[in-house]
């Protein structure tokens, strides 16, 4: 279809949508939006409740897209605070403008009921209480459903409204209503259904003040968080939610980071620590920098990145959403056939059989099968947010249940990530043992490598100032070392395998059966090199994490059948950590082009494949693997941005949950989707000896919505 775009209409922005009662309304606003011209795209989230437009629209243009659902739309400003205390005090009349309909429609059919028991079923009472109703709690599906029919534009509305249509015009006014009632509660079901799979996003988006006290120009002041800006300084009291993520400037506390994180235990901060919004400060009082602003922060990010997630359709609803499509009119047309071709071969009973394809319509909605995987998808996405799990997409907590081998990077994920320097042994009387750390820490603190912070950390142990010390060409070698020019001389710190090639001579054998011995106590081995000579060896151990052994254990159980550490550290290293972590395999010495070819191979032999890493030197890996799980910790933007699933609180301990969560939710969406078909089956199977009625087709059908949704809902107490 032709766009009349201007020249700005490549602009996407996004917008709130009230008011969507199911996912077929949503796909259908959808594709009015589409058509509007100047719009070149557009895709809505029904799980969040958002469209994303590509073009030009306004606000009143997109109401009218959505006037068949009577939506309302407004600006997605990102503002994550939520409209204050006012909810309960509106609660009862925001109730009634939701479901006054539908209250009015069923008092009307009581009183129908009432009128048919005293006057009779044919009594002009009867049936005008009955229409009535037809018509307070039914106005909205058949305004949407007969302008369907004139577009022949077949969903569930359109089944309905025929089916509704019908029963009046064969006087069965009764049946009729029952369907229209019934129908409009199982539409309340629905949007209730998805606003308790919501509940999670909306309790992260409660978790951040909407005001906090800054202090300003030396006096304290309670300013909106929307209008404090990076630098300012937050004045976080005991027992006070922190308002903005920032790094602390003064004070120490220990904060309950578990909304954000995760994390159980309560983590100490001082000065230098960096904090999120929404976390709860403890005992002490905190002076908090603030690092980013409300719309950029840890949680904002987090809500960011479930939303979209919940937008990406797992393979299963795309089955189940290509399905109906073809059902919808396939059901129609059997109704039809049903209806007339019966009293033709047997020259009677018209009203008959009318009635059965009129029953037809009503049990072949498909409203069970549509919401089948939508809401299984949000509930698990959402839970998994709330327990420090974000997964990215639908097709990503589907494609991780099938896994069965997982690499991971050893440091930081199957270590704690926190290098201690344990040894330091020169060769040679070019450099003292100080004047090697300084200089030594002088490289490692340009350098963003995790082993880094244990050379650094031991120089400031030792009270040695290395800031100082000016380092000329620094360069940086991925998976093998640092050099730089400092004091008239060329140093270089890596790998010892590196260090020789760069080397005149080879290295002793003294100081080899040193490197060895270091690691063979599952230590990483840094040599040093002064001109190309070397100079020193250091031993530095990264611990495995205390968690690690019980998670690969957990991780065996649940069936996967390979566990593989990649890592570019030394194999005898590598090979203890492995050991202490109960890990298969090691694959080590490996550059990040060597990870991607064993990713590759793993998928080869095992089909599905995860790596989990640290979402940054692991990019590769995590790209090429299956589903990518990086060990996030709250803040880390690559971690967020690379990976298919991060783990919030650097806790491996989640993986297994998050597996679980995976398989629990396949069988959910196979549960759902088998029981709604065979449901269905059933009842028109009721038609071959003419049992079928419309009373059975409306509990078939209302029942299996319920009863899918509400199977949906179980994910949300799958425990971590």
């Amino acid at each position: 279809m032709a766009r009349h775009a201007a020249p700005e209409s490549g602009i996407t922005k996004v917008y709130r949508v009230e008011g969507f009662t199911c996912a077929n309304c949503a796909g259908k606003f959808e594709e009015n939006v589409k058509r509007l011209p100047g719009v070149l795209d557009a895709k809505v989230n029904f799980a969040a409740a958002k469209i994303t437009v590509t073009g030009e629209a306004t606000i009143a243009e997109l109401e009218k897209a959505g006037a068949f659902e009577r939506l309302k739309v407004r600006p997605d400003t990102g503002d994550i605070a939520t409209g204050g205390n006012s909810g309960k005090a509106r609660g009862a009349a925001a109730f009634l403008r939701t479901h006054g309909s539908l209250l009015a429609g069923a008092a009307l059919l009581a009183a129908g009921c009432l009128a048919r028991l005293a006057l009779g079923g044919h009594h002009p009472v009867t049936a005008a209480a009955f229409a009535a109703s037809i018509v307070v709690a039914g106005h909205q599906l058949f305004r949407t459903g007969l302008n369907n029919l004139i577009r022949l534009d077949f969903d569930m509305r359109t089944l309905m409204t025929v089916a509704i249509i019908g029963a009046a015009l064969i006087g069965e006014w009764t049946e009729g209503t029952v369907v229209v009632i019934l129908f409009a509660l199982s539409e309340a079901l629905e949007r209730y259904s998805m606003e308790r799979a919501r509940r999670s996003i909306r309790s992260l988006m409660e978790l951040a003040p909407r005001e906090a006290p800054v202090l300003r120009d030396g006096r304290e002041m309670t300013v909106r968080t929307d209008e404090i800006e990076v630098g300012d300084t937050l004045i976080v009291r005991p027992g006070a939610k922190i308002a903005m993520d920032g790094i602390v400037a003064s004070g120490t506390s220990a904060v309950n980071q578990a909304a954000i994180t995760g994390e159980s235990v309560p983590v100490p901060k001082s000065p230098g620590d960096e904090v999120f919004a929404g976390t709860l400060n403890g005992e002490g009082l905190l002076h908090v920098r603030v690092a980013r602003l409300a719309q950029d922060s840890t949680i904002s990010r987090i809500i960011r990145l479930v939303e979209e997630a919940q937008e990406g359709r797992a393979p299963a609803q795309a089955f189940v959403d290509k399905f109906a499509k073809y059902y919808t009119p396939v059901i129609i047309a059997a109704a039809a056939l049903i209806a007339v071709v019966p009293p033709l071969i047997s020259g009677g009973g018209w009203l008959d059989w009318l009635y059965q394809g009129l029953a037809v319509l009503v049990v072949g909605c498909p409203c069970a099968l549509v919401i089948s995987t939508p809401i299984a998808i949000v509930s698990a996405i959402g839970s998994a947010a709330g327990r420090g799990v974000l997964i990215k997409g639908g097709i990503h907590l589907e494609q991780l249940g099938a896994v069965k081998a997982i690499a991971f990077d050893k440091t930081g994920t199957v270590t704690q990530g926190i290098p201690r320097l344990t040894d330091v042994r020169l060769f040679g009387e070019s450099v003292d043992r100080r004047d090697l750390l300084r200089i030594a820490a002088a490289l490692e603190h340009r350098s963003g490598h995790p082993l880094a912070a244990a050379v650094t950390g031991a120089a400031r142990e030792e009270g040695i100032d290395f800031p100082g010390t000016i380092v000329d060409n620094f360069t940086s070698v991925t998976g093998r070392g640092i050099e730089g020019e400092t004091e008239g001389a060329r140093y270089r710190i890596g790998s010892p395998e590196w260090i020789r090639i760069g080397t005149d001579a080879r290295m002793e054998g003294e100081w080899e059966a040193y490197a060895n011995r270091l690691r063979g106590e599952g230590k990483t081995v840094l040599a040093v090199a002064k001109d190309g000579e070397p100079v020193a060896v250091l031993g530095v151990i990264d611990e495995a994490r205390p968690e690690s052994r019980g998670v690969i254990g957990k991780l065996h159980e649940l069936g996967i059948r390979k566990t593989v550490m990649l890592t570019g550290d030394n194999r005898d290293t590598a090979a203890a950590v492995a050991r202490q972590a109960g890990i298969d395999d090691v694959r080590a010495g490996l550059m990040p082009e060597d990870k991607l070819e064993a990713i590759r191979g793993l998928a080869s032999e095992y089909g599905a494949v995860a790596m989990v890493g640290d979402g940054v030197n692991d990019a590769p890996a995590l790209a090429a693997a299956t589903v990518g799980i990086a060990m996030g910790g709250a803040g880390t933007d690559a971690a967020l941005e690379t990976a298919d699933i991060a783990l919030m609180g650097d806790d491996l301990g989640k993986l297994p949950y998050a597996i679980r969560l995976s398989r629990k939710t396949l069988a959910v969406i196979r549960q759902n989707i088998a029981f709604a078909l065979i449901v269905k089956l059933a009842a028109l199977l009721l038609v071959v000896p003419g049992w079928l009625t419309i009373w059975i087709a409306i509990l078939s059908d209302m029942g299996a919505t319920l009863i899918v949704a509400l199977n949906a809902m179980r994910l949300m107490r799958v425990r971590a």
